[in-house]
């Protein structure tokens, strides 16, 4: 059996170097102040396929206004401007 040196391992694809970007709320960037329940394109942007809210993790919204997208959607929702629930919404 040969010995392997480190310099000969091969990989199928390269190694990845993850560089994240910063996240940031884009709320805060650009000045909005008042998110409006009764804009259902701009509340689709933070919602996925199946029509769940995304987390903050994702969308790095701030926790101020994470709270007020969470309730424009459910404002949204109760007057069925968006679905609870859906297959493909995107």
């Amino acid at each position: 059996m040969a010995a392997h040196n480190n310099s000969e391992i091969r990989y199928l694809t390269p190694p990845t170097v993850d560089v994240k970007k910063k996240k940031y709320c884009r709320f805060k960037k650009i000045g909005i102040k008042f998110i409006d329940y009764k804009d259902p394109e701009f509340l689709k942007k933070f919602l996925n396929e199946q029509g769940k809210i995304l987390p903050r993790r994702i969308t790095g919204t701030s926790l101020k206004f994470q709270r007020r997208i969470a309730q424009a959607v459910k404002r949204a929702r109760h007057l069925a401007l968006l679905p609870y629930v859906t297959d493909l919404m995107k």
